[in-house]
């Protein structure tokens, strides 16, 4: 019997990987997720009966997290108990044909469960591990849990974040997950390529920090502190590296963000605004001098903006090709033309509601990528399939496993 067998024939750049999502919550599912919506099969593993905690967040419908079906979408789901001896059996069937193994238990503990790298390894050679935690598999904090509110704090983006004279601040999204789970997903596709160049090639350890992939996005920081002795505060919403930019709101009450660092640029803006008489003045001659009188500069374009409605904003920046958007809800983005062109928000089937509207992936490939099969689905949705089907066993072997717990 064939573990992971392809029901029909695979779509996108990752047609025939095979992936073993063990994780729970947002990052490291996310990174699987990525994988699955560019043709990778997935097969999400949960703990019977409670399954992914990220099944209990909001928002929700009809007492469904809308969430769940977004972060685990384009996967298989199973349930299976690794606490227990047949489970850990069950898992060893289906490592052999398996490529990729995502986890974010604290460190040592598929070690504990008698799955440690030797192990994984001799039942799958070529296999691509990935272990996300908050803090690395090494160090003081190795098994401190981690949240992304912590990694943020941590890695450095919190304490910029924030009015110059108020409280650091977080943004409205678990930031540091997300990023996690893109570094999650580049990080596989790295240990793949060398592997794929070479099939003697052993399989690869990955050891993803969350916080540190938040530093690894702060960049220059580390630098600025160390050459030059700064330490980067918090400039609210004006940028601190070029001019202007800030938020402005028109005079029927919406909100809008305006950049542009090039001389080019701050021409361009200048002309929107209607006053092209900036472009000569010496306080704004290049993007360092605009940076030093950036608090008059941006009074400038917000005494603008506050005069204008939201359609004369718009219109002036896109004649003279400025660079000013309107800061968006969910119901903007929802009706946004461009996003309706390039199909930016799909359908995605759903076995709760029909379909439900989710971000299409990102980015595109010339060769395209098959739409998109699912939402995240329930519970052991698929543990017939996956038990009978791919690993062979029959209905009374998979109820005494389900009545034990295993699965």
């Amino acid at each position: 019997m064939s573990f992971f067998p392809d029901a029909a024939p695979a779509v996108g750049p990752l047609a025939g990987l095979r992936v073993l999502d063990l994780a729970t919550v947002i990052a490291a599912p996310m990174a699987s997720t990525l994988l699955a919506e560019f043709g990778a099969q997935v097969l999400k593993l949960e703990m019977p009966g409670a399954g992914d905690g990220l099944r209990n967040f909001p928002p929700f419908k009809d007492g469904k997290s809308l969430w769940w079906k977004a972060v685990n979408r384009n996967k298989k789901f199973a349930t299976l108990d690794l606490h227990k001896p047949e489970g850990i059996a069950l898992l060893k069937r289906m490592l052999p044909q398996v490529d990729v193994l995502i986890e974010n238990f604290r460190p040592g503990t598929l070690d504990k469960w008698g799955l440690d790298k030797a192990t994984l390894w001799s039942l799958q050679p070529r296999l691509v591990i990935l272990r996300v935690t908050g803090f690395g598999q090494t160090g003081p904090n190795r098994n401190q849990p981690g949240f992304a509110r912590i990694f943020e704090a941590m890695g450095g983006l919190t304490y910029i974040t924030g009015e110059a004279d108020g409280e650091p601040m977080h943004a409205g999204y678990p930031l540091g997950d997300a990023i996690g789970g893109l570094f999650g997903a580049m990080s596989v596709m790295t240990a793949l390529w060398p592997i794929a160049r070479n099939p003697e090639r052993k399989g690869e350890e990955i050891d993803l920090s969350l916080t540190e992939a938040m530093l690894r996005i702060c960049d220059y920081m580390p630098s600025e502190y160390e050459q030059l002795g700064l330490v980067r505060e918090r400039g609210g919403n004006a940028n601190q590296y070029s001019a202007p930019s800030l938020v402005c709101r028109s005079s029927d009450g919406h909100w809008f963000t305006l950049a542009g660092s090039t001389n080019a640029l701050w021409e361009r803006n200048c002309r929107s605004i209607g006053q092209p008489e900036l472009i000569q003045d010496p306080r704004f001659r290049d993007n360092a001098s605009r940076v030093i009188h950036a608090k008059a500069l941006n009074g400038i374009f917000r005494d603008w903006c506050a005069t204008q409605t939201a359609d004369q904003v718009s219109e002036a920046f896109r004649v003279h090709g400025g660079t000013i958007s309107r800061i968006y809800s969910s119901a903007d983005i929802a009706r946004d033309p461009h996003f309706a062109a390039r199909g930016a928000l799909v359908d995605v089937p759903d076995a709760d509601f029909g379909t439900i509207r989710q971000v299409a992936p990102v980015p595109r490939f010339s060769s395209g990528t098959a739409p998109l099969a699912n939402s995240a689905q329930a519970l052991s949705h698929d543990n017939d399939e996956v038990y009978g089907d791919w690993l062979g066993l029959d209905a009374a072997e998979r109820v005494r496993l389900k009545e034990l717990g295993v699965i």
